[in-house]
């Protein structure tokens, strides 16, 4: 099977390490490819970066289309555009923020999210709401470092994180830690180690699940919803 990863933001590193999470846990004769568009932030934060990023998201799921891709992973953990991605894909679409709470539940009772910065808590505090995942989900925390800070001073990241991890330990009395954003994903297993506590991935966990999915020959319904979009029209705006 072939499991396209886009990370919808415009850096290339960000890429390449979702990339290596991917590869990790891989089955031996799944191929894993990675883009990201050229076109779009180089990180996203926010609700207006999210909308920048759909339209070059939406252009590598065409593509893949035309490459016979079997499923596609949304690497930002704003899950941006997943609904418009799944209308285009005849594949299992698959976002890491989706894919992360859904383990989460799975192996927990209780979970904290940790992010990057305060202005994505309602974001994801949104995304947790419309998985269902509201009464298991304690806290969406931030450690108040932009995402690109996540590559510049990972000794940093990797700090702050741990003492986030300890406090959703404590005052949420979590039993599994999700790490919110793709930048975080190559510290996992070492802020797993740190705290004794699971820590999840989103990288990882959507791409078992797209692999799982394929494996068992689920494509994303075409009934209503996620049917392919109407052939329209798009006028130019001669506007004075």
């Amino acid at each position: 099977m072939h499991i396209r990863l886009i990370n919808p933001n415009s850096t290339a590193s960000m890429t390449s390490q979702a990339l290596d999470s991917a590869l990790r846990v891989k089955q031996r004769d799944t191929k894993v490819s990675a883009v990201n568009p050229l076109d779009t932030p180089v990180s996203i934060e926010g609700g207006a970066d999210e909308a920048a990023a759909v339209p070059g998201m939406l252009a590598q799921i065409r593509e893949g289309e035309m490459l016979g891709v079997d499923a596609y992973v949304v690497a930002c953990f704003d899950d941006p555009g997943l609904h418009a991605a799944r209308e285009v894909a005849r594949g299992p679409v698959i976002g890491i923020c989706q894919a992360a709470v859904q383990v989460a539940m799975t192996i927990s009772r209780r979970f904290s999210i940790i992010t990057t910065l305060p202005r994505s808590i309602p974001i994801i505090e949104d995304l947790v709401s419309g998985y269902g995942a509201e009464r298991h989900c304690r806290n969406v925390r931030a450690i108040d470092l932009p995402v690109l800070g996540l590559e510049e001073d990972p000794l940093q990241a990797e700090r702050l994180l741990i003492v986030e991890i300890e406090r959703a330990k404590k005052e949420d009395r979590a039993e599994a830690i999700i790490l919110g954003c793709a930048g975080m994903s190559s510290l996992c297993d070492r802020l797993q180690a740190a705290t004794g506590v699971p820590v999840i991935d989103g990288v990882t966990a959507a791409i078992k699940l797209a692999e799982a999915l394929v494996g068992a020959g689920y494509t994303t319904s075409k009934v209503n919803a996620y049917n392919y979009p109407r052939v329209k029209e798009m006028p130019r705006c001669n506007c004075a």
